[in-house]
């Protein structure tokens, strides 16, 4: 990859490899002082386990000094098919450069956005970086969360939720890329279900996290078609949810959901992207909440 602009001699941008990681999680350390390195360490391992997609970097970028990773981008690229063919998401996540070589950082966010046919989503920026993003080009596609409690929802039809697993029959009655999905993040510790009724099954992904200063545990929504499909099914999702020890549910939005009992929390967690496709509200599919564990 061709640096881009002027850098002084021995420093250069490029994609990160494997003979990088231990300098890769030095650099991420002196960024993020309050995560221990066995956080990092873990996320490139799981990285590493994810498939690749065409020629983009498996891992991110680096600004190397003669050989020194002296500044850091993850990137986790995501590709699924879509009405006009396959669709390419990137998410942009843990920026860390030393101080002394921070006037190159857009330099090296500019050589991660430049492949035109991908969105890019930075889904949890730091306040001091949101001007940052605007100025990059970035647009908000959620301005908030809401927080809901799933077993207040109403049972419109008899829905059976099933908790997902290799081989579940009721999987044939989804498309390959959301039996993916669901399988995928199972996987990587999420709750992967399945709402069925009639013939019909929905899907949807959990990421159990804790709020309230770590007292109250929650699920975060990580996929689902819809806010309607959520409404529709979450008076059974949130029964089962219960008996899991799950009250409480937080999915993007940008209002209050129709058909959810919660409240809305507008400017928490607002989400950006920049590309030919904003995700869908209550998609964070292989996202860093996943890959990482944030």
């Amino acid at each position: 990859m061709a640096v881009l602009g002027a850098f002084p001699p021995g420093l250069a941008c490029r994609p990160i490899h494997e003979d990088d990681w231990e300098g890769v999680v030095e650099c991420l350390g002196r960024g993020f002082p309050q995560r221990h390195p066995s956080h990092w360490v873990r996320a490139l391992a799981r990285m590493a386990q994810r498939s690749a997609i065409a020629d983009f970097p498996r891992y991110g970028f680096a600004l190397a000094m003669e050989g020194r990773i002296v500044g850091v981008l993850l990137a986790l690229y995501y590709s699924r098919p879509g009405q006009e063919g396959e669709e390419i998401r990137c998410n942009l996540s843990s920026w860390a450069v030393d101080e002394e070589f921070r006037p190159y950082a857009g330099k090296m966010v500019i050589a991660a956005l430049r492949r035109k046919n991908v969105t890019y989503i930075n889904v949890s920026p730091a306040p001091e970086t949101m001007k940052i993003n605007e100025a990059l080009g970035f647009r908000r596609y959620s301005n908030g969360q809401f927080a809901f409690l799933p077993a207040l929802g109403s049972v419109r039809r008899p829905y059976r939720v099933l908790e997902v697993r290799p081989g579940l029959p009721e999987l044939m009655l989804l498309s390959d890329s959301e039996r993916g999905i669901l399988l995928e993040h199972s996987a990587l510790g999420c709750r992967s279900l399945v709402c069925v009724s009639d013939g019909r099954a929905f899907p949807f992904v959990f990421k159990t996290r804790r709020v309230f200063h770590g007292l109250l545990p929650c699920s975060q929504v990580i996929y689902c078609r819809s806010a309607l499909e959520l409404s529709h099914c979450a008076g059974p999702i949130g029964r089962f949810l219960l008996r899991k020890g799950i009250l409480l549910c937080v999915v993007d939005a940008n209002e209050p959901v129709p058909g959810l009992a919660g409240r809305y929390f507008g400017e928490s967690g607002p989400k950006y992207f920049k590309g030919p496709k904003p995700p869908s509200l209550g998609d964070l599919a292989f996202t860093e909440f996943v890959i990482f564990g944030s």
